[in-house]
């Protein structure tokens, strides 16, 4: 445990200073199955773009809720970024054990996504609307509720 708050001062510190997140954010990533996942190929679409680390517990609990909703919601779409500094095989390990309905990639913790803020806490997921820009950030684990919510006020 206490290797893990080091380990997450010290990614804290190390981060470098970004502009604030995009309002219309490009995001390309290549999964842990190797398949491209490219933001802008989603619209028409809500998605769920979610900052998650292995040995964060509230992501843990979070996880088979967005998988659930993605499932239940044909108009909704989800990427897990793992951001974390591990082998991606440690990642695909625990996917064994926590399987989700949503492709998953891992993010260079010292590079993020350049067009989103690096995460201050796990979880943080964006809410990205079907036109492309951010419509919530939030900080913290989201449930189905939060998402309904708020892509009720982007409509």
């Amino acid at each position: 445990m206490i290797r893990r708050l080091l380990a997450a001062a010290a990614l804290a510190v190390s981060l470098p200073a970004i502009a604030a997140t995009a309002a219309t954010p490009e995001l390309k990533v290549t999964t842990l199955d190797n398949k491209p996942f490219d933001l802008a190929a989603q619209r028409g679409k809500w998605v769920v773009v979610n900052y998650w680390a292995t040995w964060c517990v509230p992501c843990i609990k979070e996880m088979p809720d967005i998988s659930n909703y993605v499932k239940g919601h044909k108009d909704v779409v989800a990427i897990g970024l793992a951001f974390e500094d591990t082998d991606a095989k440690d990642i695909v390990a625990f996917l064994d054990k926590h399987p989700v309905a949503y492709p998953i990639a891992q993010v260079d913790v010292t590079a993020p996504p350049k067009d989103f803020d690096p995460p201050k806490g796990l979880p943080t997921t964006y809410l990205i609307a079907p036109d492309g820009h951010v419509a919530q950030r939030f900080v913290g684990p989201i449930t189905a509720a939060k998402l309904d919510e708020a892509i009720a006020k982007g409509k």
